[in-house]
């Protein structure tokens, strides 16, 4: 821990405060800038000389005002009380400053993350004598209806528990006593702190391999993201990236979600703020905000405070990972984030790389998304436990353009490149993602879980229509020039085929109460179907079946409707249309 030093301002310029007398703070340290205490973090220092950046409107400040250190690293409060809470970039709790303040939050109003009045049912699992380390469980508090928080050993410390007590107990209450090997005491209560530019230790990181089940048939059939994985969706304005984020949040197979609006426009916050506490879970029937924290910070609060955000935002994800949970982070928008990064490189004077962008740009996004994985959490060798983060970032490049430096350095970083289209979104295909430039590099690891799991041929399913959307492609560059009559049958069957595929399996409704979700044994089953039609069609074509009369069998209509039937009437249904697709073919054939 750094030494506490105070200085005074010499200069302002936006964010940025230059504050001279600071030769004992130390980089990252956090400060209060001014009478009114603004939350600033250091960022630069050149002799006594700080940058400081400050995470609040900065108007008003002047030459002389002072600015005192912490001498602590921007960190976050880990404990009971993070889920179903709404932070801002620093972890400050909205809806206690609303309460303390109103709806117009002054500036430097300050409260503690988690509510130090709170009491909490503490069950202790571990008993005196025993021996523990850092990440070892010592004991649970049930924090919501379906979570258990699980109170860790913190990393750094070990020894042999000299007392625990199960009981209520506040959050800054000792719960238990550690003796370490120097035969000194170490108090354990149920808060600890993390500074946020610090990843959390684990023992070992373990390659992902099987998929995150998102109920969003694009994603799971086409382009799958691994737990533990990391992901980026690209899209101009109104492509619906916000939309993925929201469904990914409320559908995704994950036990604790961590939802950070980087800049969003503050309408798109609120939808979030407004729709989550009323979503239900089906597997849980409770809220989603059970399970769900929110880290808001909306384009028109001060840039600065974008990005730590995203920091504070996967820190609080990483504890809960080093409980063993799966956790899904989506952060939503990265291009945003690289906003505030450009805005305070602009006032530190650096070199600009591309577009105005710090030429580390790159370098800090690697640094976000390799905190994400599977790993073997820390703890005793006897207490084997693997926790799951899967980091999926939204990038907004200006008018939908790839070659943005911000989606450029995404690309090179992610495995799972989801391409929102806007010509799809025009004409009112969503999920927007373009199924041609789109692409998983899980893929194979994915399909091999797929065969074992869901259907031994669930993958060759998968690769013929992706081949058929393909060459859907190439023809249409064909009709384009000559004309849909010149086509051979069989190419306008594939036409047909690929356009069945688009409209009945790639297209989804998110605000259909049963589209909105599509289990992997349903999606199974509708791309089988779907792929039945062609290759029977494909039969009965080379049987001198007409091509017209194929088109016209009643099936079709039932295929386009196989979206709308609730999982539990699936495997009836779908054998029911499969006899009957048999059944139409083969009397067009006989």
């Amino acid at each position: 821990m750094s030494k506490s030093s105070q200085g005074e301002i010499v200069k302002v310029s936006g964010p940025l405060v230059i504050a001279k007398g600071m030769r004992d703070a130390d980089m990252f340290d956090v400060v209060e800038v001014s009478e009114k205490k603004l939350i600033g973090e250091i960022i630069e220092i050149h002799g006594d000389e700080a940058s400081i950046q400050v995470y609040e409107e900065t108007a008003g400040l002047g030459p002389g005002e002072c600015v005192v250190s912490r001498g602590t690293p921007l960190s976050v409060e880990l404990g009971p009380g993070l889920i179903g809470g709404i932070f801002d970039g620093i972890q400050r709790p909205l809806e206690t400053l609303v309460e303390m303040e109103g709806n117009h939050i002054m500036r430097g109003a300050f409260a503690p993350a988690l509510d130090r009045d709170k009491e909490w049912e503490f069950q202790a699992v571990k008993k005196e004598g025993d021996r523990v380390t850092a990440g070892d469980i010592i004991g649970v508090v049930q924090e919501t209806e379906i979570m258990e928080h699980r109170v860790m050993i913190p990393p750094g410390k070990s020894g042999v528990i000299r007392e625990i007590r199960s009981g209520t107990f506040k959050i800054t209450d000792v719960v238990a006593v550690l003796e370490d090997e120097r035969g000194e005491s170490q108090d354990i209560t149920l808060i600890q702190r993390w500074p946020v530019r610090i990843g959390r230790p684990y023992r070992e990181k373990i390659s992902p391999s099987a998929p995150l089940i998102t109920g969003q048939r694009p994603i799971d059939t086409f382009f799958p993201v691994a737990k533990g994985g990391t992901a980026g969706v690209p899209g101009p304005f109104g492509s619906g990236k916000t939309v993925i984020q929201h469904q990914l949040a409320k559908w995704a197979e994950a036990d604790v979600v961590v939802y950070i609006g980087c800049g969003e426009r503050g309408n798109e916050m609120t939808d979030v703020l407004m729709e989550f506490p009323a979503l239900y879970d089906p597997t849980t029937g409770y809220s989603l905000m059970k399970r769900t924290i929110l880290i808001a910070n909306t384009s028109d609060m001060p840039v600065a405070a974008r990005e730590a955000s995203i920091y504070t935002g996967i820190t609080i994800a990483e504890y809960f990972r080093d409980m063993g949970y799966s956790v899904s982070l989506m952060a939503d928008s990265t291009s945003r984030w690289a906003e505030a990064l450009r805005e305070m490189s602009g006032r530190l004077e650096e070199m600009p790389g591309e577009e105005g962008y710090p030429a580390y740009l790159g370098s800090r996004l690697a640094s976000f998304y390799e905190r994400a994985g599977i790993v073997h959490c820390l703890c005793s060798e006897d207490e084997e436990r693997v926790g799951v983060l899967t980091a999926i970032g939204a990038v907004s490049p200006p008018g939908g353009d790839l070659s943005d430096p911000v989606a450029q350095s995404t690309l090179r970083i992610v495995q799972v490149f989801w391409s929102l289209d806007s010509n799809l979104a025009y004409r009112r295909h969503f999920p927007a993602i373009n199924w041609l430039t789109s692409y998983s590099l899980y893929q194979t690891k994915i399909d091999s879980w797929l065969d074992d799991n869901i259907a031994p041929d669930f993958s060759k399913l998968r690769i013929d229509a992706m081949t058929l959307l393909q060459e859907e492609s190439e023809l249409e560059e064909i009709v384009r020039l000559i004309g849909q009559d010149a086509l051979s049958d069989g190419d306008r069957l594939k036409l047909e085929s690929a356009r069945s595929l688009r409209e009945d399996f790639l297209h989804q409704n998110s605000f259909d109460e049963i589209d909105t979700y599509t289990s992997m044994h349903k999606q199974y089953m509708m791309l089988s179907l779907v792929m039945l039609f062609y290759y029977e069609a494909q039969k009965a074509l080379a049987n001198a079946a007409d091509f017209d009369e194929i088109m016209k069998l009643p099936i079709r209509h039932d295929i386009a409707r196989f979206k709308y039937v609730p999982e539990q009437e699936v495997n009836r249904w779908y054998e029911l249309r499969k006899e009957t697709l048999l059944a139409e073919m083969g009397e067009l054939t006989n």
